[in-house]
């Protein structure tokens, strides 16, 4: 399966690269093309990986991409998107984007991968040791179980990184916020 990741390059999210360090044939675009490329791009990929920050209106260009208004995946890439059944969409607010397009794959809501979002989202005692062990944790889970169906993957990812809400209020928030639609 020829797999597309778009992780636009940014510090902040650079964890996220475990998720898709072990595909096979993966095409990988961090940023310096742009959206017809990586529309195009799209097209020609049997699953798209979509990770970084974003909002209900898609994947933040973080700077990253040429001649972007700032997302790098909106809705120029719906009717693209709606042609493969099994997406990832990894950044803050994905499920916005993806139910009011009905798209397929796996997907996030509001996903606290920061100190400061976490206080945004009310756990103003968050430190980041709790962040990096959600962090962390979802993305190991994530790269095991990332070549199977998205369903599989939400089932996975709900399971095992479910071990972590009695002891981290961080994972509890995010794994209240992992969904799939198939």
């Amino acid at each position: 399966m020829k797999t597309l990741v778009i992780h636009p390059k940014d510090s902040t999210t650079h964890f996220l690269d475990i998720v898709y360090r072990n595909i096979d044939d993966l095409t990988l675009i961090t940023g310096g093309v742009s959206k017809d490329y990586v529309m195009e791009q799209i097209k020609t990929h049997d699953r798209v990986m979509m990770m970084g920050h974003g909002s209900p209106g898609g994947l933040f260009a973080v700077g990253q991409f040429d001649q972007t208004r700032g997302f790098i995946i909106d809705h120029e890439c719906v009717e693209l998107l709606k042609e493969k059944d099994n997406s990832v969409f990894i950044w803050c607010n994905a499920d916005q984007f993806v139910e009011r397009y009905d798209l397929k794959g796996f997907y996030t809501g509001m996903f606290i991968s920061e100190v400061g979002e976490a206080m945004y989202c009310g756990l103003p005692e968050t430190e980041q040791p709790e962040v990096d062990e959600s962090n962390y944790s979802f993305v190991e889970i994530m790269g095991e179980c990332i070549d199977h169906d998205p369903k599989t993957i939400h089932f996975v990812a709900k399971e095992r990184y479910g071990k972590l809400v009695d002891h981290n209020p961080v994972a509890k928030y995010n794994h209240e916020r992992l969904y799939v639609n198939f």
